[in-house]
């Protein structure tokens, strides 16, 4: 007999008791999921969707006047001279600070695995300016690289060295902001590499160890795949997180020297809340989203290939 002749010949009382379990279920889940659906649906794709249809209009921020242009505004995003080199900075930045950032972490990370004297507050200052301001840190930094009365130019005199001018010319106002970043986060992927390492079984490295590799080749072998989720987590996030960066770069250049600090989320803002140009803001906006979609969903069909879980 088939289930749902089954299904048919059960007694009325217990289709009843089956349709009121449902709809308990169905109010259960509505009571507990419904308050953050909605808060995702006001807070996150109800903006979303309203600033691709500013993107088609020709609307000021305070203007009572919108004209509907279409693709107006990505059309003169892309025929604009300053986009490429907008983008080109865009990745340089997210390249460098990502890459280094990855590195550096894991490094310090390995050298925070070792018993060491004082460690549990060597980890908490190695992990402190992650948690810090971003506005904050931009203007520590500021005084830091000041090249007239600044920490940097003191250090930089003792080795007998002049400051470079890393507010006035290129390419030095990107790479201070390059080593800021890099300061500010690596922390945070020391940490999160370090979980990681204590999660490394010891007696696979005791193994390894027996049968003749040496230290260089464990971690090649052993640890460094063992460490793939972790490596492909902190690649998707800190690439949208130096993508998305904005407050370090609106503390300490603005976008300058002529243009050689702006991303394309510090042009949202200048477009949108600067110049006020709302639509053409709003288009900005949309590229940088589709930009944030593609490089997940790359990273995502290639990248994780690569990963080995445990």
């Amino acid at each position: 007999m088939s289930s749902h002749a089954l299904s048919s010949a059960a007694p009325p009382g217990r289709r009843t008791a089956r349709r009121k379990k449902l709809w308990r279920n169905i109010g259960v889940f509505a009571l507990l999921a419904g308050p953050n659906l909605a808060l995702l649906l006001i807070f996150t794709y109800r903006p979303m969707f309203l600033s691709f249809y500013y993107s088609m209009l020709n609307w000021n921020i305070g203007s009572d006047f919108a004209q509907f242009i279409g693709f107006g505004n990505y059309v003169e995003w892309f025929n604009d001279p300053e986009s490429a080199r907008i983008v080109a900075t865009t990745l340089l930045y997210t390249v460098a600070t990502v890459a280094g950032g990855m590195a550096i972490g894991l490094a310090l990370a390995l050298a925070l695995n070792r018993k060491l004297f004082g460690r549990g507050i060597v980890r908490t200052v190695t992990f402190a300016p992650y948690v810090l301001s971003g506005i904050a840190v931009g203007f520590l930094w500021m005084y830091i690289f000041n090249p007239n009365i600044g920490l940097l130019r003191t250090v930089l005199g003792w080795l007998g060295l002049s400051s470079p001018p890393w507010f006035t010319q290129q390419p030095w106002p990107l790479i201070m902001i390059i080593i800021v970043t890099l300061w500010k986060h690596i922390g945070y992927v020391a940490l999160i590499y370090l979980a990681g390492l204590q999660a490394v079984p010891q007696d696979l490295r005791d193994a390894a160890a027996l049968d003749g590799a040496g230290t260089w080749r464990v971690f090649r072998a052993i640890v460094l795949p063992l460490l793939g989720p972790i490596t492909f987590f902190l690649l998707i996030t800190l690439t949208l997180s130096a993508l998305q960066s904005f407050d370090l770069i609106r503390s300490m250049t603005n976008g300058g020297p002529l243009g050689s600090t702006k991303t394309l989320m510090y042009q949202v803002y200048v477009e949108g809340f600067q110049i006020g140009r709302g639509g053409y803001g709003s288009a900005v906006a949309t590229i940088l989203f589709v930009i944030l979609l593609v490089v997940t969903a790359i990273q995502m069909k290639f990248v994780e290939r690569r990963v080995h879980y445990q």
